[in-house]
Order: structure tokens, then C-alpha cells, then sequence
């Protein structure tokens, strides 16, 4: 099936899951990433349990803090 990840096109098998995603593209810290499925937030607990469809748009995101002086 076609998906697109952080915007590039991509051929993977049917019914991967958003934690199979994470492990097959190599997310650096995957404890700290937030995912977004179709422009909607992905619960962290739940990456296991979420297949990903054809034609699925997925972003991985970090939140960065800082503050100012």
C-alpha cells in the first residue's frame, strides 16, 4: 500500500502499524516523537494498535521548550 511520510511517498506493507512505522524509518528518539495522522494527533499508547491505510499521510514531530531571558 502507498503512504506518504513527512511529505515523501512511500510503498510499505498492508496493516503496518504507526510502531512498526516508527522502528522501519528509524525515528530518532522514538520515545519523545509525537505523530501526526492525517493533520490528527496520534496517542503515544496507542502507536501499536494504529494500522496506517493506503493513501495515509503521517508527520513525525518534536516538541521543542526553551525559554527566554
Amino acid at each position: 500500500m502507498n503512504i506518504t511520510v513527512a511529505g515523501e511517498k512511500k510503498e510499505v506493507k498492508d496493516g503496518l502499524t504507526v510502531a512498526e512505522l516508527i522502528v522501519n524509518e528509524n525515528v530518532e528518539m522514538p520515545d519523545y516523537v509525537t505523530v501526526s495522522l492525517n493533520d490528527e494527533f496520534v496517542e503515544a499508547g496507542t502507536f501499536a494498535d494504529v494500522a496506517l491505510k493506503e493513501g495515509d499521510s503521517v508527520e513525525f514531530l518534536y516538541f521543542m521548550g526553551g525559554g527566554s531571558r
